[in-house]
């Protein structure tokens, strides 16, 4: 075997063997301490693409290209149920849109990784890759509206690294995650300066989880979270959308709460073509009972001649005018057209695909209680929860103080796959960010309470009708990240980068 021969078949099994194990680091987020095992399998992947027998940025880039693409299918297989089991794509092309869509998140992944060829080998060469992967995880949550999803903050809510989410969010959890899993690599060549920095840190870390910067605020108010599970692709049938109102409308007339929540688009229809009496009839209920109701409906937004459909929350409080809150950040051909696309629609004819955005300093939902002060809660519809940094500049501005969030989705579209479990993650990391509790009220699941730590309180089981019931304890006061948000830690990436730069001149 020639030369040539040897480093092709070498190149060719790094590359088996790190999409091999960029499954094995998304199939870990799932595991009860994905967080801690991440960080040697991190390491091992580091440790391969040192390895190169010819080191150079496309030899790079493939590397990290073919980790993160193993990362990413498995992790995102779940859009395959959406696009072909709900829409009824054909299987080769809803295979492919997975493969594009996995391939497009990868490449910021490899971009970040190039930083081990760019910059020489030293000491800093890990804060460097990490600086470089927090720049690009940003980009990834920016460029064409965002698609921060899988990231490596999220399975820090089981990991070391958690604590510093408060001070400085998940971008910051990202950081540590990179950082401390290259270090560990270098623990043989190094063992003293590695191993210094990864005790300290994790040590560190422990001792932060102690600082709070949210306290209790009031009694704890009554809730109910309804679960509907209803199939996404019985959308359109009528006789089943009536059962649907029916079982919604007649679960929260059941019994009176403080709080009560439907997912969202529970009521599937635009808000003007619902049942004849149908929001009369629940203001009612909230008046005799003092129940703050919040329902997922179709909205309608715009001229009489113009209108357009908005993904809305409507609030009903007692004696007071209907609240309501309609989504802001909307899922790219889900929810909105991009530009050059709207012949797909017309060609099509897709009902409901092209909503109207929300405002981004829209009012949280005042939760009115005779004799009591208000509770203040921002909501989030379904994908906005993965955007932290959105959620928190809205809490910093926000016309009143938030003392709660809650999150109302629909995950029927992804059947039973551990998209639920994912975005369950992504709610507590946001808990964690901004130290407020948080409610999840969804279609199929996972409808859950969490504490302003993260920590589930209370949860209902997966695709089985159900409401659950419960007292959730609000809370006052800001974390750091809400008022900061992401500016220290891009700075400090930004910082890094510069002298890592300045240093490769000098060299």
């Amino acid at each position: 075997m020639s030369d040539r021969q040897s480093v092709r078949l070498s190149n060719s099994v790094n590359i088996l063997l790190l999409l091999f194990l960029g499954a094995i680091l998304a199939a870990a987020a799932e595991l009860p301490y994905g967080g801690w095992i991440q960080l040697p399998i991190l390491s091992l992947i580091w440790w391969r693409m040192s390895q190169q027998s010819i080191p150079s940025i496309k030899n790079q880039f493939i590397s990290g290209m073919s980790f993160a693409l193993g990362y990413f299918i498995l992790g995102l297989w779940w859009i395959y149920i959406s696009l072909h089991d709900v829409g009824g794509m054909n299987p080769v092309l809803a295979g492919t849109a997975v493969f594009l869509l996995s391939a497009y998140v990868a490449a910021y992944f490899s971009l970040a990784s190039l930083s081990l060829v760019f910059f020489k080998t030293s000491r800093l060469t890990g804060l460097l890759l990490a600086a470089s992967w927090v720049g690009f995880e940003y980009f990834r949550g920016e460029i064409f509206t965002g698609f921060p999803w899988m990231g490596f903050a999220e399975t820090q809510l089981n990991g070391p690294f958690a604590p510093v989410a408060p001070l400085f969010g998940g971008l910051a959890c990202t950081f540590l995650v990179v950082w401390i899993s290259w270090e560990i690599t270098r623990l043989k060549k190094d063992i003293r300066f590695s191993g210094t920095c990864i005790i300290f840190t994790i040590a560190l870390m422990q001792l932060a989880s102690f600082w709070t910067f949210t306290k209790p605020i009031g009694e704890p108010i009554s809730v109910r979270l309804i679960q509907g599970n209803f199939e996404q692709s019985l959308k359109l049938n009528p006789k089943a959308i009536e059962d649907q109102f029916n079982f919604y409308t007649s679960a929260i007339e059941h019994e009176p709460a403080d709080l009560i929540i439907t997912p969202e688009t529970a009521y599937p229809w635009p808000q003007s073509n619902l049942p004849s009496g149908l929001i009369n009839s629940l203001q009612q209920f909230s008046n005799k009972t003092s129940s703050n109701i919040l329902l997922g409906v179709i909205g309608e937004a715009g001229k009489s001649d113009e209108i357009k459909y908005t993904n809305r929350a409507l609030g009903l409080s007692p004696h007071l005018p209907a609240y309501q809150y309609d989504k802001s950040h909307l899922v790219p051909f889900g929810e909105f057209i991009p530009p050059g696309f709207h012949w797909f629609v017309n060609a099509f004819h897709v009902p409901m695909s092209d909503f109207a955005r929300g405002k981004l300093d829209q009012a949280p939902f005042s939760i009115v209680r005779a004799g009591k002060d208000d509770i203040h809660a921002a909501i989030t519809i379904c994908y906005e929860d993965v955007f932290g940094g959105e959620l928190a500049s809205r809490i910093h501005h926000s016309s009143k103080p938030v003392n709660l969030l809650i999150n109302m989705t629909n995950l029927a579209w992804f059947g039973d796959s551990q998209a639920p479990a994912q975005q369950l993650r992504l709610s507590q990391l946001r808990s964690l960010e901004t130290g407020l509790p948080a409610l999840r009220a969804t279609n199929t699941g996972i409808t859950a309470a969490l504490g302003p730590n993260g920590k589930v309180l209370s949860q209902l089981a997966e695709f089985k009708q159900g409401v659950l019931s419960l007292k959730i304890q609000a809370y006052s006061g800001t974390t750091p990240y809400v008022i900061w948000g992401n500016a220290p830690i891009l700075s400090l990436s930004c910082l890094l980068l510069v002298l890592g730069l300045i240093r490769q001149r000098r060299i």
